[in-house]
């Protein structure tokens, strides 16, 4: 979307924000990218303030850096924080997946599979970033179908460096079947009602965002901490 069109669809605090987290949580803006309040004002033709302001709100997430005398730049990834977030989307994942299988509700199966035929799309064309939000998306969906939507918000706050890295896994394997077929797994799983099946499936699926992790490292040293 062209910067203008953020700058007029809010706040210009909030719209500089959000355009700046998509930009780092996609890597477009890789981890230990320099950030300038003055260039990143003139790109998106606002003030400072909301710039600054975005900064900070990027910070208190854990998405930026700010050094004092040094500058502002994208945080590198914390390995131990994609772990952190990594063991606690596994316990409460594979809770909740179990109790998709006793019970969900058609409505949120319906669009499991709808999720599914976009995730087929995607990667048909091969596009990465699509890929990445309809994986998010159909992970909200299951917590939705089963009352806890507000724990997914909750688990979304941990999970900054954990998602960069499952960015930069797409980015570099270009081989996401599996990711489909783990998907189209679990929903059949739900289905046909069966707890440990759906469990297995989740762990093994959650387990592949660092799976590659000491590859990912060896090949951009320069993004992790």
């Amino acid at each position: 979307m062209d910067e203008t069109m953020y700058r007029q669809s809010g706040s210009a605090g909030n719209s500089v924000y959000v355009r700046l987290k998509e930009q780092m949580m996609s890597l477009e803006l890789p981890p230990g990218t320099a950030l300038s309040e003055k260039e990143t004002s003139i790109r998106f033709q606002v003030s400072r303030t909301p710039v600054r302001e975005s900064f900070v709100r990027l910070a208190q997430e854990g998405l930026v850096l700010v050094l004092p005398q040094r500058g502002t730049k994208v945080s590198l990834i914390d390995t131990g924080l994609v772990e952190e977030a990594r063991f606690m989307r596994e316990q409460l994942e594979c809770a909740v997946i179990r109790l998709a299988c006793a019970s969900f509700p058609e409505a949120q199966l319906a669009e499991l599979e709808a999720n599914l035929a976009r995730q087929r799309d995607s990667i048909e064309v091969h596009d990465g970033h699509r890929l990445f939000d309809l994986d998010e998306e159909f992970h909200r969906i299951l917590f939705e179908g089963c009352g806890k939507l507000a724990t997914w918000t909750v688990m979304q706050q941990m999970n900054i460096h954990f998602n960069r890295v499952r960015m930069l896994r797409l980015d570099t394997n270009p081989h996401w079947d599996h990711l489909y077929e783990q998907h189209s797994r679990m929903v059949e799983a739900i289905r046909e009602q069966s707890p440990d099946a759906a469990e297995r499936i989740m762990h093994d699926h959650l387990n592949l965002g660092v799976a590659d992790l000491s590859v990912l490292r060896e090949q951009y040293p320069e993004y992790f901490k």
